[in-house]
């Protein structure tokens, strides 16, 4: 997939969560989450600018996935000693900051599995998952994946504040 369609991905697979953490009553998680994710889609890409790492490689692993979720996690560990912030699903902020960091590379590796490229999910374990069901270069499934994330992320918005139960 291309930038416009990590995008659309990613706002799909943001819709539940964000309409979850806007009717449990955390909008600033879910303008955290939804910020954070969009921000970072396109964070396994950066193989592209590091020389002697091949795209779609270790990056596009569910390892890599860990350690940036190990990372966020830390980060969280030294927030949340300062600031004393209610977490949803009764979580620790560092668990968090974990799966926040996790799902955002996921998110990215589920544009990535629908090409015929495919991904390495087990990297280094040489075995690539393919649905191939687009060429990463599609305009209409860039375009097609781009618009219904923006529509399912603002039903989920829309339905959220309406107070319509989860």
């Amino acid at each position: 997939m291309y930038k416009r369609g990590h995008f659309g991905v990613a706002m799909l697979t943001l819709a539940p969560i964000t309409f979850w953490l806007l009717s449990t009553g955390f909008p600033v998680f879910g303008a955290l989450v939804a910020g954070t994710v969009l921000y970072l889609a396109m964070l396994p890409d950066v193989d592209h600018r590091v020389p002697g790492i091949s795209h779609r490689g270790p990056t596009h692993s569910l390892l890599f996935a860990a350690v940036v979720g190990a990372v966020f996690a830390g980060a969280a560990s030294l927030v949340e000693p300062v600031l004393s912030i209610a977490v949803p699903g009764d979580v620790s902020m560092v668990a968090f900051g974990f799966l926040l960091g996790f799902g955002t590379v996921v998110a990215h590796l589920l544009g990535d599995v629908i090409t015929p490229m495919g991904v390495n999910f087990l990297w280094p374990y040489p075995r690539t998952w393919s649905l191939s069901l687009t060429t990463a270069d599609s305009t209409i499934w860039n375009w097609t994946l781009f618009v219904l994330g923006v529509f399912a992320l603002a039903a989920a918005v829309a339905l959220a504040v309406q107070g319509v139960p989860i």
